[in-house]
Parts: C-alpha cells; sequence; structure tokens
C-alpha cells in the first residue's frame, strides 16, 4: 500500500524532533548536551513514592476515573495559588491543566492558526513551538534578540509594517525568562515596552515560562503576566521542571473565555490530563514539596551553568562564542560562519562522542542559524561537562 497517497497534505510540514531524535545518544560512551532534561537527582523521588500512595489511599477512585477537561479543581485552585507567588492574579477559573506545556502550544494552533495567519515570535525560538504550529501554516515572522532578550523596537516596527500590510497577527509569543534556546532573559523595560505595542494593536500574547523558576543572577524579573492589565496574556508553564517531567503536566493561566475555548479545543484531543497525575501535583504543591525544592534546584544548576562556561573558556578555539544565561538550562553557541553544526553533528558523535542540538531548528526561516548549536548543561555530571566541552571544542578545531 502507498501509505504517501492517503495522508494529510499537513503532513508535509511534519519534521521528527532533532531533540528527540538525540536523546538516543544519551549513553554511556557518548555525552550528549542535545535533550533540555533535568538532572534527576532534582526529582523529589521520596516524597513522590508517599504522596503516590496517599493519594490512592485517600483519594481512592477519584484519582483513577476520567477528570474534568479544564483538570481537578483543587489543582487548578492550588496553580492560581503558586501562579500568585509570582505575581499573578488568577482563580481556578483562569486555569486549565494541560499534558505538558506542550499540549498549550498545540492548542494555540488549532485555535488561532490557519494559512492566513501571522506569529511573531523571538528568532532564534523554541524548537518545538515552531514544529508545533508549522502544520497550520502560518507565516512565521522573527524578531532578532540581544542579550536584554526580545528586541522589542524592531518588533514595534515590525508590527507595524504587517499591520499596514493588512496581515492577520493572531499573538506574539515568547520565553521572555532564561529563553530557549539562548538562555537571555528580557528586561523588564522591555517586557513592558512589549505589552504597550499588544495593547496599541490589540494582540495577544502567549508567555511561555518553563525556566522563569531557575534565575541564578541577581537580576528583577516580572512575569509579563503580572503586568497584564487587559487579559491579553496567556501564560504558559510546566512541572516538568520542577517536579517531573514524567508526569507530563502542564498549565495555562489566561482569560475566563480564553480557558473556555482551550477546554473546548482539548475536549476532542484527549478529554482530560491524566487524572492520577494532578492528584500527585496537588499534593506536591500542597505539601510544599515543590517550593522547598526550587532553591536546591536552582544552586545546582546556577554550578553546573558555572562549570560549562568555565569548560568554555579553557577549551573552545578562537573565533567561537556564547551567551552566558542568566537562568535556565541552555548555553547558545556560534561558531565561525565555515562551519555547518548540523554536517558537524555526525563527526562529533561518531569520532568524538559528544552531542549537541544543531541551532537551524529554532530559527524561523531555512538557512538561519546554520553555525550555531544550543548545549544543555543540567543533565550531565560536572565531569561530563569538562570532558564533553574539551570533545566539542576538538571537534571544532577539525571542521577549522
Amino acid at each position: 500500500m502507498d501509505l504517501s497517497k492517503l495522508l494529510a497534505e499537513r503532513t508535509a510540514y511534519m519534521r521528527a524532533s532533532e531533540i528527540r531524535e538525540l536523546l538516543k545518544w544519551a549513553t554511556a560512551d557518548v555525552i550528549s548536551f542535545g535533550g533540555g532534561m533535568p538532572d534527576p537527582s532534582t526529582f523529589p523521588l521520596e516524597e513522590i513514592a508517599r504522596i503516590s500512595s496517599y493519594v490512592l489511599e485517600t483519594y481512592g477512585n477519584k484519582a483513577l476515573q476520567y477528570g474534568q477537561t479544564e483538570g481537578v479543581p483543587e489543582l487548578r485552585d492550588e496553580l492560581a495559588k503558586f501562579a500568585a507567588s509570582n505575581g499573578i492574579k488568577a482563580t481556578a477559573d483562569n486555569v486549565i491543566v494541560t499534558v505538558g506545556s506542550q499540549e498549550a502550544l498545540e492548542l494555540l494552533g488549532r485555535l488561532f492558526l490557519d494559512e492566513r495567519s501571522v506569529v511573531v515570535t523571538e528568532n532564534p525560538t523554541y524548537i518545538a513551538a515552531l514544529q508545533s504550529w508549522r502544520v497550520y501554516r502560518p507565516k512565521l515572522v522573527g524578531i532578532p534578540m540581544d542579550d536584554r532578550g526580545m528586541r522589542t523596537e524592531v518588533l514595534e516596527e515590525q508590527v507595524r509594517k504587517l499591520k499596514a500590510e493588512g496581515a492577520r497577527i493572531k499573538f506574539i509569543y515568547t520565553v521572555p525568562t532564561a529563553q530557549n534556546p539562548t538562555g537571555v532573559t528580557m528586561t523588564d523595560d522591555r517586557r513592558r515596552h512589549l505589552l504597550e505595542i499588544a495593547e496599541q494593536n490589540d494582540l495577544l500574547v502567549v508567555e511561555d515560562d518553563p525556566y522563569g523558576y531557575f534565575i541564578f543572577d541577581n537580576i528583577s524579573v516580572t512575569r509579563l503576566k503580572a503586568l497584564d492589565k487587559s487579559g491579553r496574556v496567556i501564560y504558559l508553564s510546566t512541572a516538568s521542571k520542577i517536579f517531573s517531567p514524567g508526569l507530563r503536566l502542564g498549565w495555562v493561566v489566561a482569560d475566563q473565555e480564553l480557558i473556555r475555548w482551550f477546554a473546548l479545543a482539548k475536549q476532542a484531543l484527549n478529554l482530560n490530563t491524566p487524572t492520577l497525575n494532578q492528584y500527585l501535583l496537588l499534593e506536591g504543591l500542597r505539601r510544599g514539596v515543590i517550593q522547598r525544592n526550587i532553591p536546591r534546584i536552582v544552586e545546582l544548576y546556577r554550578k553546573k551553568r558555572d562549570a560549562m562556561l568555565t569548560a568554555l573558556e579553557a577549551y573552545m578555539p578562537k573565533g567561537v562564542s556564547w551567551t552566558k544565561p542568566s537562568g535556565g538550562m541552555f548555553i547558545w553557541v556560534k561558531v565561525p560562519e565555515k562551519i555547518d553544526t548540523k554536517e558537524m553533528l555526525n563527526v562529533a558523535i561518531a569520532k568524538y562522542k559528544v552531542a549537541y542540538v544543531p541551532g537551524h531548528g529554532f530559527h524561523v526561516n531555512e538557512g538561519e542559524g546554520r553555525n550555531t548549536m544550543r548545549l544543555n548543561f543540567t543533565y550531565s555530571s560536572f565531569e561530563q561537562i569538562d570532558v564533553g566541552i574539551k570533545r566539542l571544542a576538538d571537534a571544532i578545531r577539525e571542521f577549522l
């Protein structure tokens, strides 16, 4: 059977995740800086074991039954309180629980995007967001970044130009804190400017915030949602980095009408987020397990970031540069123009036993970012960070 004749046209825009493909290289002999995986030592294993037993004994059949599409009511209330600790005003009615924040990105595509749509985003940006939305065929417009985040003066100019052309801008997407892939944090003055642009042009803003819990430096960070005066910010976050990625739990905080639309879209997708997992997160928040764990994670990741920055400084050849992230999980590396990091990857893995994510997939336009790569510093041990960066530097020297 020729399956290609039966597939929908949209499948032509589906691409395998390079990050998912790279996970298989996280083996004994290959040091992988590829996936965005947390350090397993940060998982509160003993507490989760106790909570699991308690949930089954206390909630019983409720925890094993179908649940509300919006999520377990008690968890939605607890997540609203958790958001309040970050300056975000919300009630349970402003929250929907998703299968990781990745599902929220897919729901955004279902709700807002078609071939006539425009999405404005940082460039480079989160690779899986681009993957989620490309099947809906929107026009993606990238805004350059510097060490203060998205350049909002360019954003303002681009929005003005797009509006003059009659473009249907659906939302501005940003990972403003410890951005993926660069690690850069947007300054508060730019955050306010971004919201001013959205207000003036009546646009939605999607704030993706998986890494805002991990700030290493003494900087001021205010969530965009905390600055939102008119309900136009859709806030996404996740338990994957602060509790457990295996539970696949995320959430959206937004205006009540937007939450209703998210629930409608989610009903046809998977009915509800796994109920048992939601009760585990509920107890993790109620007992303060997550709140106590975050400072420990921050301290460990700060040390790992510093270890990778030290190794980059010690081993990298002249002409290689990198970001110095204020938080999060990643460092963004730029090599000389003559090197294509996608081409170099196979040699790096086979010969030098080190893996990374080539940077081109994080860019909006084809051909951009050929000489860039993303390195994850949270998963590897301190020894692996030092050895792996030395190996990577040797691979770069070969291609120079």
